[in-house]
């Protein structure tokens, strides 16, 4: 019995003997003197073979009993099968070797390899099998979250293990060393492939959208809830990554970062997000024109790209840059510090080509026409800067700060340059040719809404002219003197500097206007000429809240008692004559008899004077209709009444029939009828002779 008890534990080996297993799926494998009993038992032949399978299967002897229960004993501590590596179970293995501290012996490799344990290859087994799945497209990146996640940590694994075997390792490679530098680089090329076709999905799925309307200077139209002072919040539809997109990118751009593998990473996101500022600047209409292109430009082409320009500087300002920020931010969270630099990379250049159109622009010749496109550039990037520390990193700030002012500060004087040129348009006007029926003068149209318009930037004016009002100028054409050199000198202490000037513009077309009127022969049609422009300049003023607060309730009024004198004046120069024929002074003799023919002679020369009267101003012009008809309420009152009274008083002593007809050709009806035909600059009208024939 104790000999079978020693041949059945050489049959069977103990636990701690590697099991295999066979073509048939046996449990347990043999040990080789089992396996030569076996053949040992075959060459005896196939009977005696069967009969000793029969007797294992059959049911035990009695003296076989107690041998079989020491059998059962001994098969109870047979080691069953190992199972196949287990990538979770190796992952733990390899885990733990990790955390484990090595000793940094760079000198003896031997001894450093000897430490590395067996199941690190069986890891790099699993991972490279993983990876063929997914580079095989058997497994698809953002099937399943919780493989994709099991595939980073594994590569961060290798990318932890490649750095312990370069800190551990001799300079040159083993083989160890070797491989595991291939797993991680082809894990890195597919990595950086996911990341770029990430990028890439977002961006053709969300492209840059305008951020609400703008008005044709590029301004934005606010709601009603927002505040031109409030800084706009940035909505997160702009760039538009969805949160799963980020938190895939921003896994991968780690393992990445992680790995070394920073530079691969980088150029993707720089390439794809250029793109995409790109197709957004071209979605706003907006194109890069050089400064030579920019110079060669007519004007009405330039015009129409400062509203784009505007519109883009705004919507990169608002919305792009703050959407880009985030976005990178939130990529690229384990370094801030690459976020920052991706940002201020991608940042910059779109910075520098928008600020170097407003240099462009403010190089361009100067023209009175561009003043007001050059205070809407001025303004979008003095509204821009308090807002800069917010829209970059720290380290960039100031270098923004000062180009963006610098392209500011010279638009700003190109905007007082032009404007200044507007006494110089005054004084070149010196057009000997009158304006006909004493109309409004062209130069008063232009000089006045030019004036109008610029008072809707009279904040912005008043800062411009603070800025350079040191500034001392050489002539007209370059910058206003501020000793006041007319009689207001000592009127506004505190008068801001665009005040002065503006002022000074109305005082150059006041003494231009009132020269113009001199060329007029008649003196009635020069003072209409001066109600006219004057009344347009008062009308102007009045209907305009800034001009108005600007040139004051004291010049209002001034203004206003000219005009009235103007009109006293023409009553005077054209009526006077004709009431003096309707005086019955001098018609009457020692005798109190009224002789015929000095009362002939008074019709006759009303007649006459009248007619002419009604001839000549029927074709003068006056603009405003309810002056023109202030005007014949006032000459109708004035005439008519004196006309009744004389008409009434003498024409009883002409005789009735012939006599009377050639004499009294009109009615008060009449009279009041030819006056209101006046100022319609109506040269039709013809002589009132014709018109009664």
């Amino acid at each position: 019995m104790e000999k079978n008890i020693d041949d059945h534990s050489n049959t069977f080996p103990h636990k701690d003997e590697e099991n295999n297993t066979n073509a048939n799926n046996t449990p347990h494998s043999l040990s080789p003197k089992t396996e030569e009993n076996a053949k040992e038992a075959k060459s005896d032949g196939e009977n005696e073979k069967a009969n000793d399978l029969d007797h294992v299967k059959g049911e035990p002897e009695e003296g076989d009993k107690e041998e079989k229960e020491n059998e059962d004993v001994l098969t109870f501590e047979v080691t069953p099968e190992t199972p196949p590596p287990n990538l979770e179970k190796v992952s733990e293995d390899i885990d733990q070797f990790l955390a484990t501290p090595h000793e940094n012996n760079n000198n003896n490799v031997s001894d450093n390899e000897e430490k590395i344990p067996e199941f690190v290859d069986k890891f790099l087994d699993l991972v490279e099998e993983k990876m063929a799945r997914y580079k095989s497209c058997e497994k698809k990146w953002g099937e399943t979250v919780e493989e994709d996640s099991s595939f980073l940590e594994d590569v961060n694994r290798v990318s932890k293990l490649m750095k312990l075997l370069k800190k551990h390792a001799k300079k040159d490679n083993s083989i160890l060393f070797n491989r595991v530098d291939a797993i991680q680089q082809r894990a890195m090329s597919y990595l950086e492939e996911e990341f770029h076709l990430l990028m890439e999905e977002s961006r053709v799925e969300n492209k840059p959208e305008p951020n609400g309307a703008h008005d044709s200077k590029g301004k934005n139209v606010a709601t009603p809830e927002s505040s031109e002072n409030e800084p706009i919040e940035t909505p997160m539809d702009f760039p538009g990554f969805k949160d799963e997109a980020i938190t895939n990118l921003n896994k991968i751009a780690r393992e990445m970062l992680f790995a070394g593998y920073d530079s691969e990473c980088c150029h993707v996101y720089i390439v794809s997000r250029k793109h995409s500022f790109g197709d957004g600047l071209h979605k706003l209409g907006y194109e890069r024109i050089s400064i030579d292109e920019v110079q060669r430009m007519q004007w009405e082409s330039l015009e129409r790209e400062i509203p784009t320009w505007i519109n883009t500087f705004k919507e990169c300002a608002t919305v792009w840059f703050p959407g880009e920020r985030k976005l990178v931010a939130s990529i690229f969270s384990e370094d801030p510090s690459m976020a920052d630099t991706l940002y201020t990379n991608l940042t910059r250049v779109v910075v520098f080509q928008l600020l170097n159109f407003a240099e462009s622009v403010a190089m361009a010749k100067r023209a009175a026409e561009k003043l007001f496109k050059s205070l809407d550039m001025y303004e979008t990037l003095r509204d821009t800067i308090p807002n800069l520390e917010k829209l970059f990193p720290k380290d960039i700030v100031d270098e923004i700060k000062a180009e963006m002012t610098s392209a500011k500060n010279r638009l700003g004087e190109v905007a007082v340059l032009i404007f200044c040129e507007l006494e110089n348009s005054i004084k070149n006007d010196n057009g000997k040719t009158p304006v006909a029926g004493g109309a409004i003068h062209p130069l008063t149209r232009y000089i006045i809404n030019y004036l109008r318009l610029s008072c809707e930037y009279k904040d912005t004016l008043e800062e411009v002219f603070r800025e350079h009002s040191k500034i001392e100028r050489s002539d007209s054409t370059s910058r206003p003197r501020y000793e006041n050199e007319n009689q207001h000198s000592n009127e506004k202490e505190n008068e801001s500097p665009f005040t002065g000037q503006l002022t000074r513009v109305m005082e150059l077309l006041d003494t231009n206007l009132e020269g113009k009127a001199k060329l007029y022969k008649e003196v009635p049609l020069s003072c209409i000429f001066m109600m006219n422009n004057g009344r347009y300049i008062v009308q102007k003023i009045k209907s305009s809240t800034e001009f108005y607060q600007v040139m004051g309730e004291t010049w209002y009024r001034k203004r206003s008692t000219e005009l009235r004198t103007y009109h006293k004046n023409y009553q005077i120069e054209t009526w006077g004559k004709i009431l003096n024929c309707l005086s019955p002074k001098g018609l009457n003799d020692n005798n109190g008899k009224v002789p015929k023919p000095a009362l002939k002679e008074r019709f006759k020369t009303f007649n006459t004077l009248f007619d002419e009267i009604h001839k000549t101003q029927s074709t003068w012009v006056m603009h405003d209709e309810q002056l023109k008809s202030e005007l014949r309420v006032s000459i109708s009152s004035l005439v008519i009444p004196a006309y009744r009274s004389f008409l009434g008083r003498f024409s009883q002593y002409l005789d009735p029939g012939r006599q009377t007809e050639k004499y009294i050709k009109f009615q008060a009806e009449d009279i009041e009828t030819y006056i209101d035909e006046l100022f319609d600059g109506n040269p039709n009208h013809g002589t009132m002779a014709r018109r009664r024939a």
